[in-house]
C-alpha cells in the first residue's frame, strides 16, 4: 500500500511539473508573439492597399516652368525707376551690413544694387535653381567688383540658404513660377533672423499668364508661417502690379 501511494505521488509530481513546463512555453510562445506584432503592422500594405495622402503643404492651383530664357529681359534700362528699387530697399530695411537673399535672381539685377546698397560688411545671396544663371551672375560680380555676392543653387521647395543668416528677402516676379510655395516659404523662414522681412513682387493674373493674384501669395504666406506687415503698389508696371511685404509669426 505504501508503494502504491509512493507511485501515486510520484505520478502526480510528474503531471505537475509537465503543465508548469507546458505553461511555461505557452507563455514564451504569447511572448514572441507579442515582440513580432510591430514588424508585422510596420509591413508594407499591399499594392492594393496603398492610401496615397495629400501633402500638406501643397497647392490646389497651377504653377508654371521657370524661365529659362535669355537674361537679357530683366536688363530694360527703366526697370529702375518702374520699380522704385530704392524704396523697395528701404522699406525691406536693407542697409549696409545688411544680409540679403534674392530668390529667383535670374541675371542679378536686383543682386548687384542689394550689395552695392550692403557694402563691404554686408551679404547678398543670389539663389536660382539654374546654375547657368548662377554662373552668369558670378562673372557679373567679378565684372562689377563685387565680392559681398554668393550664389546659392536651391531647388523648387528649397533656397538652401544657411539658417538664421539673412535680415531681408525678396521674391522679385519670381513667385508664380514656384512649383512648391509653402515648402519654399517655410525654408527661407528657417533662413531668416529675427525681425526679417520677406519681400513678394509680382502681377495679378492666373499663374499661367505668369502672374499671380495677391491674395493668394498673402494666403500661402500665412500657411507658411508668415503674417503680412505692408501691401504697395507703388512697383505698379507693365509686368508687375504689387510690392508685400511679410514678417514671421
Amino acid at each position: 500500500m505504501c508503494s502504491s501511494f509512493v507511485d501515486l505521488v510520484m505520478r502526480i509530481s510528474v503531471c505537475i511539473v509537465l503543465a508548469l513546463a507546458l505553461a511555461g512555453c505557452g507563455s514564451a510562445f504569447q511572448q514572441v508573439k507579442r515582440s513580432a506584432a510591430p514588424t508585422q503592422s510596420t509591413a508594407s500594405p499591399s499594392k492594393g492597399e496603398q492610401v496615397q495622402q495629400p501633402a500638406p503643404d501643397g497647392v490646389d492651383r497651377p504653377t508654371v516652368k521657370p524661365y529659362t530664357g535669355d537674361l537679357s529681359i530683366f536688363e530694360d534700362p527703366n526697370r529702375e525707376q518702374k520699380l522704385h528699387v530704392n524704396r523697395v530697399m528701404d522699406i525691406l530695411s536693407i542697409k549696409e551690413g545688411s544680409n540679403v537673399a534674392d530668390i529667383g535672381a535670374g541675371s542679378g539685377w536686383f543682386t548687384v544694387r542689394a550689395a552695392r546698397r550692403v557694402g563691404a560688411s554686408g551679404l547678398v545671396y543670389a539663389v536660382e535653381i539654374n546654375p547657368e544663371y548662377l554662373e552668369y551672375i558670378e562673372k557679373r560680380a567679378k565684372r562689377e567688383n563685387l565680392p559681398n555676392i554668393r550664389v546659392a543653387l536651391g531647388t523648387e521647395d528649397d533656397p538652401r540658404l544657411p539658417d538664421k543668416s539673412v535680415d531681408a528677402v525678396l521674391l522679385l516676379k519670381t513667385y508664380h513660377e514656384v512649383a512648391q510655395p509653402i515648402r519654399l516659404l517655410k525654408r527661407t523662414r528657417k533662413s531668416m533672423r529675427p525681425g526679417a522681412l520677406l519681400g513678394i513682387i509680382d502681377r495679378n493674373g492666373k499663374v499661367d499668364d505668369h502672374g499671380i493674384d495677391a491674395d493668394v501669395v498673402i494666403k500661402e504666406a500665412e500657411r507658411a508661417g508668415f503674417a503680412i506687415v505692408g501691401q504697395y503698389d507703388f512697383v505698379k508696371s507693365d509686368d508687375v502690379d504689387y510690392f508685400l511685404v511679410f514678417r514671421a509669426k
